[in-house]
């Protein structure tokens, strides 16, 4: 399954599959290859408000796609500096190009040292590798 998925090198990872990318002290967030997979034709998207201070783990921006409304969690403790307008009139851009054009907000940490306690490109993969495991092992028990 990780295999299937594209994992960009030199950003950092969440469990809820948001990754950061860090310039700085900034960070630019957005939903990786996997988690718009689970959402499915993302169709709207709510964007944080430019000047919102954020704790690691607060809800920043929502998604709502054809399966769902899901919440978009601040993978870091900082200040929105920079949203993505583009998706207003595209939401899709976070199905097609997830690390690029679809990226969310961009932030401003407060501390760049909690970078630390989020997940490497391969730390994220071995967690994907984890979830198909244990995924697979409850379809063998039905």
């Amino acid at each position: 399954m990780a295999e299937e998925y594209r994992i960009a090198d030199g950003y950092y990872y969440t469990k809820e599959h948001q990754w950061a990318k860090i310039e700085g002290n900034r960070a630019t967030v957005g939903v990786t290859d996997y988690g718009q997979h689970q959402l499915g034709d993302v169709v709207f998207v709510e964007l944080p408000e430019i000047g919102k201070e954020v704790e690691a783990g607060d809800p920043v921006a929502n998604l709502e796609s054809v399966k769902a409304v899901t919440e978009v969690y601040s993978p870091l403790t900082g200040k929105v500096v920079g949203v993505n307008d583009e998706l207003n009139n595209d939401p899709s851009l976070i199905n097609v190009d997830p690390y690029g054009d679809g990226w969310i907000y961009e932030m401003e940490m407060s501390d760049p040292s909690e970078v630390e306690d989020l997940m490497t490109a391969d730390d994220y993969r071995a967690y994907l590798e984890e979830l198909e495991k244990e995924e697979e092992e409850v379809w063998s028990t039905l």
